[in-house]
């Protein structure tokens, strides 16, 4: 935290932003402004995902066969694009979320007091 009382914005780890995504896509299909809002919410405002590295990654995912689109209306009647988790996106989020478990776990027992 800041002198102001302000978060500093932190880099998110390399794979963060993906197992987010999926996870947001497997509660259901969203746009990018929604899964924004979405990371944002969840996270109770400690996350903002900029839209420079959320497009981005969709693509890659997109690339990788870990999420499918399609353009549809949006509810205020704009034309958006549409992402929805798929199969191999739901079993390559299950691997990394084991994968991040095991690193947090690692994490948490370098950084605990050392018993003596």
């Amino acid at each position: 935290m800041t002198k102001s009382g302000k978060t500093e914005p932190r880099d998110l780890f390399p794979g963060a932003l993906e197992m987010m995504v999926l996870q947001s896509l497997r509660w259901q299909p969203m746009h990018g402004y929604a899964l924004v809002q979405h990371i944002k919410q969840r996270s109770n405002e400690l996350l903002q995902v900029e839209e420079g590295s959320l497009y981005p990654a969709l693509q890659r995912m997109l690339k990788d066969g870990l999420v499918k689109a399609e353009w549809k209306t949006s509810a205020t009647n704009r034309r958006v694009r549409e992402y929805n988790i798929t199969a191999a996106g739901v079993r390559h989020l299950e691997r990394e979320k084991s994968r991040f478990e095991q690193m947090l776990a690692g994490i948490h027992l370098v950084l605990s007091p050392a018993e003596s």
